[in-house]
């Protein structure tokens, strides 16, 4: 039974690229591979629409509204449009969800040629020439997975070799 990727609420960034990656030079898919071990991409009602967040959702402690409370971040927003890649600093933000510093940063930096408007968000397109950047700040601001993770994703794959 074939699965359809476009219907899965959270794909991984080589299936992100598998989907989506027909257009995407080489370079921008080996960087954004870099993101796979420690992000995963969610997306809600648009299949093209894709936020990032860290694989084990790690909660951070935030002073929200004058109270203190724990919240996910989220690291950019990914949108394909036409086959080409956007980056959005619109990210899902809610009760739980919070766009992390980077989000802003990296939108900001981005040139603003060949910025589109779809659906009233702004992106800015990732290239070539600004993929390194993207995905470098992503990779500072977003942490390392825990050794509890690796542990498990190790278990996993050998189950998986041994049937």
């Amino acid at each position: 039974m074939r699965i359809n990727n476009r219907r899965k609420k959270r794909i991984s960034v080589k299936m992100f690229i598998e989907e989506f990656g027909e257009k995407f030079s080489e370079h921008i898919k080996t960087r954004l591979m870099e993101l796979d071990v420690r992000t995963l991409l969610t997306r809600s009602d648009k299949y093209n629409v894709l936020d990032i967040k860290h694989v084990e959702h790690i909660k951070h402690k935030i002073v929200d509204s004058l109270k203190e409370c724990e919240k996910e971040y989220v690291y950019g927003q990914l949108v394909v449009v036409e086959g080409d890649l956007y980056f959005s600093k619109d990210c899902v933000e809610n009760d739980e969800i919070i766009k992390s510093y980077v989000v802003d940063e990296i939108y900001n930096t981005l040139s603003d040629k060949d910025m589109i408007c779809e659906e009233g968000k702004n992106l800015k397109v990732i290239n070539d020439t600004n993929i390194d950047y993207v995905v470098d700040n992503m990779l500072k601001a977003c942490p390392q997975v825990s050794k509890e993770y690796i542990s498990i994703i190790k278990g996993m794959i050998s189950r998986a070799e041994n049937k």
